[in-house]
C-alpha cells in the first residue's frame, strides 16, 4: 500500500451531504490468469481465496455469515456492539478510517458510529459489492465522506489520503488475517504499518482456536452454502478465463489441521477427469484436491507475537464470553 492515489478517481454523489468517490485500481485478469496458471500446475494444486469474491462469491459469502454453523461474523459483530465505546476512545475519534476488505456494512456501521471519522476508506476487490456497501453507508452516515477504493489489499496499491487529515486508523475485520500464510500475514501487517505511519491504529479479528468439531461445520454448513462458495471459484475461472471445468464434478472438503491451527478448504476431484483453462489442459485424478483456502486460528498470544514482528504495539484485546473470537487494538511503534 502506498499513501497517494494514481488510479482513476470517479465522484458518485449520495443523498444528502455525504459524497462516495471510486478509485478503482482494476485488478488485472491478467493477474487472475497468472495466478490460476500457477496454482493448477504446482504439484499440489492450489488456487488463491482472494478469486472467491467475485458479486456472486461475495453475496454467498454474505449468506454464510448468516448460517447457524458460522460463528465468527456474529460473535465479532457481538464484540463491537459490546465494546465500541473502549474501541473508538483506543483508535481515537476523528481519525480517517481505512477498512481492508470492506465486504458487508454490519460491522463497521457499529464502528462509524462510536468512532466517527472525517474521512472513510473502505478497500475491496469486489467493485460492484464495494459501491453497493459504501452507497448504503452514505445513506446511514449523510455527512461522512466516503473513498472507496476497489483494489486487492494483499498486494501493494495507492491509497487516496490527504495529509491534512490527521491521524490515521484501520479496520481488518473477519479474521481475513488468517487467509494468509503466517509470512505473509506478517508482511500485510507491516505494510499497514507503514501506511499508518508511527502512533497509527489498527483494530483487527482474529479467530482463536477450538473444538475442531466447532471449526470444521463452520466451513462446511448443513444447507450447502459454503460448498457452492467453494464451487464458484470454478465458475468464475470458466467465465474470465475460457475454462470448462464442471464444478459438479468436485466434492467440497472442509477439515482442520491441528498441528498447523488452520482449517483448510479443498475441491477433490469425484473422478478422473481433464479440463481446460486458458489454453492450457489439466488432468485431475480421483481424490485429487485443489487446496482454495487455509484460515489460521491464533491464540491471542501468537498473534500478537506476530503483530509485534511486523512493527505493532499490542494495546488492547477484546473476546467474547466463549472465548472464540478476538478483536487486538494495535499501535504502530514510533
Amino acid at each position: 500500500m502506498r499513501a497517494h492515489a494514481t488510479a482513476r478517481s470517479t465522484p458518485r454523489e449520495a443523498h444528502g451531504v455525504a459524497r462516495v468517490r471510486l478509485h478503482d485500481h482494476h485488478p488485472a485478469p491478467a493477474d487472475v490468469r497468472g495466478e490460476v496458471l500457477a496454482g493448477l500446475t504446482a504439484p499440489a494444486k492450489h488456487l488463491p481465496p482472494k478469486l472467491f469474491y467475485d458479486e456472486a462469491g461475495s453475496r454467498l459469502f454474505d449468506a454464510i455469515t448468516e448460517l447457524p454453523e458460522y460463528y465468527p461474523t456474529r460473535t465479532e459483530i457481538g464484540i463491537l456492539r459490546a465494546h465500541g465505546a473502549e474501541m473508538a476512545a483506543r483508535l481515537g475519534r476523528g481519525r480517517v478510517l481505512i477498512e481492508l476488505g470492506s465486504g458487508s456494512s454490519r460491522k463497521i456501521q457499529t464502528l462509524l458510529a462510536a468512532l466517527q471519522p472525517r474521512v472513510y476508506v473502505p478497500v475491496d476487490i469486489s467493485r460492484e459489492h464495494l459501491l453497493e456497501s459504501a452507497h448504503a453507508l452514505a445513506a446511514r452516515f449523510p455527512t461522512l465522506e466516503i473513498e472507496a477504493v476497489c483494489a486487492d489489499y494483499s498486494g501493494p496499491f495507492a491509497l487516496p489520503l490527504d495529509p491534512t487529515w490527521g491521524g490515521l486508523a484501520a479496520f481488518f475485520p473477519g479474521s481475513s488475517i488468517g487467509n494468509f500464510e503466517p509470512d505473509q500475514a506478517r508482511r500485510l501487517l507491516g505494510r499497514i504499518a507503514a501506511v499508518l505511519g508511527a502512533g497509527g491504529r489498527l483494530l483487527i479479528g482474529v479467530d482463536l482456536p477450538k473444538d475442531p468439531a466447532v471449526l470444521e461445520a463452520a466451513y462446511d454448513d448443513a444447507q450447502g452454502v459454503t460448498a457452492a462458495f467453494n464451487r464458484n471459484l470454478l465458475t468464475r475461472i470458466n467465465r474470465e478465463l475460457g475454462g470448462d471445468l464442471d464444478p459438479q464434478a468436485f466434492d467440497h472438503l472442509a477439515r482442520f489441521d491441528t498441528e498447523r491451527s488452520r482449517v483448510e478448504m479443498h475441491l477433490v476431484s469425484r473422478l478422473d477427469q481433464q479440463a481446460r483453462v486458458a489454453g492450457e489442459v489439466f488432468r485431475f485424478r480421483r481424490g485429487e484436491t485443489i487446496h482454495t483456502e487455509s484460515s489460521y486460528k491464533y491464540a491471542i498470544a501468537a498473534f500478537q507475537r506476530l503483530a509485534q514482528a511486523a512493527g505493532f504495539v499490542p494495546k488492547q484485546v477484546w473476546t467474547d464470553p466463549h472465548q472464540r473470537f478476538s478483536v487486538h487494538c494495535l499501535r504502530v511503534d514510533s
